[in-house]
């Protein structure tokens, strides 16, 4: 049975918002696996959703810029093992270095970007600071017209290329990309396996319980529609204007939305937690 800590309560009690002898027996059943955890809360207790998409623990920035042409931009994040480095001027100068380096060359492959200076810098600034630096990933939106937004604190930022429209229409949309979060431009690109997951969830949900089994796939069908509609790009409303979609935005502009890459600090990353309230360790038992 896995060690289950007072630290993995807390993070999923973050990302559910249910309560903490509930999230600590879901997390016995699935034996520590948060993500696991999620899926069955939401399939008994009918949770709509996490709170959070990933957990988002690493520091550091998302940096981004875009060609003079508009033509193409790059996105970059560079990690640091706190805030406080993340905002540190030799670190966000080295990261910007990187981020030129990058321009200059659209190198995806981080390894190949970060070969000779580049490293030697990192290694140096690894040792001046005391922290360590990486350079996670870096990516590359190229055609039509590209520009992107960065949120004023570095931590999300979003690459957005039309067909048609103007660079100030890509910045607006990739604005409202940074804020919302779509994970796809339209229903029709969300992976079948993402979609498939969904149904899982919903078909196990309490309403769906002793239906029949053509009212379940009815009920199904409307439940995925919204679902791809909350989380794609062109049907959400725009953030600016939510008497428009994102899509009638960019018609209206005579534009069309070919990508977006949107970047956040840390997605992914797991970072033990240290800071945890004794009391919840001390009401459940838990390890610390």
């Amino acid at each position: 049975m896995a060690d289950i800590t007072a630290a993995m309560v807390k993070e999923l009690r973050e990302r559910t918002g249910l309560g903490m002898m509930e999230c600590k027996k879901a997390l016995v059943e699935s034996e520590g696996d948060i993500e696991k955890a999620i899926d069955d809360l939401r399939k008994s207790s009918g949770l709509k959703a996490a709170k959070k998409a990933g957990r988002t623990a690493a520091d550091g920035v998302v940096l981004l810029k875009v060609a003079a042409d508009n033509s193409y931009g790059v996105l970059l994040e560079v990690n640091s093992e706190t805030d406080f480095v993340a905002r540190d001027a030799n670190f966000l100068a080295f990261a910007n270095e990187v981020l030129e380096a990058a321009l200059q060359t659209k190198q995806t492959d981080v390894a190949a970007l970060m070969e000779g200076d580049l490293e030697a810098k990192r290694q140096g600034l690894v040792q001046k600071i005391g922290e360590n630096i990486g350079v996670r990933r870096v990516s590359v939106v190229e055609g039509g017209v590209v520009d992107g937004y960065v949120h004023s604190n570095n931590r999300v930022a979003t690459l957005v290329a039309l067909d048609g429209g103007t660079p100030e229409l890509a910045k607006d949309i990739a604005m409202h990309a940074t804020a919302v979060n779509p994970r796809v431009v339209r229903g029709e690109d969300m992976p079948a396996e993402q979609v498939e997951k969904e149904k899982d969830i919903i078909r196990a949900q309490p309403d769906m319980a002793g239906k029949p089994s053509e009212i379940v796939e009815k009920m199904m069908v409307g439940r995925i529609n919204k679902f791809l509609k909350e989380n794609s790009l062109l049907d959400q409303p725009f953030v600016k204007n939510p008497d428009l979609t994102v899509a009638a935005l960019a018609k209206n502009a005579g534009a069309e939305v070919k990508t977006f890459v949107r970047f956040e600090v840390g997605e992914g990353i797991e970072k033990e937690v240290v800071d945890f309230a004794a009391e919840v360790a001390a009401a459940a038992g838990l390890s610390k």
